[in-house]
């Protein structure tokens, strides 16, 4: 499996820097824009995959892990740093675990919410890839 981080241009400055994400940043049209915040520790997010989106992941704050599985093989990136963003393709799984304490993941999309691109059964998810 490829793993693919990607670099955010950085404005750096005395009284602070600016990550700047823009549409020569990501491989993909941006189509939305959420974030994840104020995650328990020992909570999980993601547990699905997408049948046509891609995302980007970039920690805003804190750290958290991501477990990538293609169907054939399972990874597990950390990120936390604010200036690299994993790139997730479509039909891959993700599960998101270990979040720090005020950690903060921006989710870049290339496609609007539509509960019909999801596989939230990771059975399912395997079947598909195979």
């Amino acid at each position: 499996m490829e793993i693919q981080l990607i670099k955010i241009p950085v404005i750096e400055d005395y009284r602070g820097n600016i990550g700047v994400v823009e549409k020569d940043t990501v491989p993909f049209e941006i189509k939305r824009v959420y974030y994840l915040f104020d995650v328990p520790s020992s909570a999980s997010r993601g547990g699905h995959a997408h049948k046509e989106q891609a995302a980007l992941l970039v920690p805003l704050s804190g750290s958290f892990d991501v477990v990538l599985h293609d169907g054939k093989q399972r990874a597990t990136v950390t990120l936390n740093k604010p200036d690299k963003g994993l790139l997730i393709p479509r039909n891959t799984w993700r599960e998101l675990e270990n979040f720090s304490s005020g950690a903060v993941c921006m989710v870049i999309s290339s496609g609007e919410f539509d509960e019909g691109d999801y596989i939230r059964d990771f059975d399912d998810f395997l079947g598909l890839t195979q």
